[in-house]
C-alpha cells in the first residue's frame, strides 16, 4: 500500500476524489442505519461520523509528503460539511 502511495501523483484533483469517496461510502451507510433502526431516526448527526475520517486520511497523505492530496482531501471535507450544513438548516 505504501508503494502505491508513493507512486501516486500529488494532485488536489486526487485528493478531491479521495475525500468524496470516504464520506459517500461511510454517510450512505449512516443513511442506511438511521432509515433501517428506529431507535436512530432522528440521529443526523451520524453523517459527521462520515465525514470525521478524512482528517484522519488527511494527515496520513502529509506524513507521505503529499500535501496537494491533503490539500483535496481537506476541501472535500468542508465541501460535505457545507452539504451537511445545508441539509440541516433547510
Amino acid at each position: 500500500m505504501n508503494d502505491r502511495i508513493r507512486k501516486l501523483d500529488n494532485s488536489v484533483w486526487w485528493g478531491l476524489g479521495i475525500g468524496l469517496i470516504i464520506p459517500l461510502i461511510l454517510c450512505s451507510l449512516a443513511y442506511y442505519v438511521i432509515h433501517h433502526v428506529s431507535a436512530l431516526r432522528k440521529a443526523d448527526l451520524l453523517y459527521i461520523g462520515g465525514i470525521a475520517p478524512n482528517a484522519y486520511t488527511m494527515q496520513y497523505f502529509f506524513g507521505y509528503n503529499k500535501e496537494n492530496i491533503g490539500r483535496g482531501i481537506l476541501a472535500a471535507t468542508f465541501l460535505c460539511a457545507f452539504i451537511f450544513f445545508a441539509y440541516k438548516v433547510f
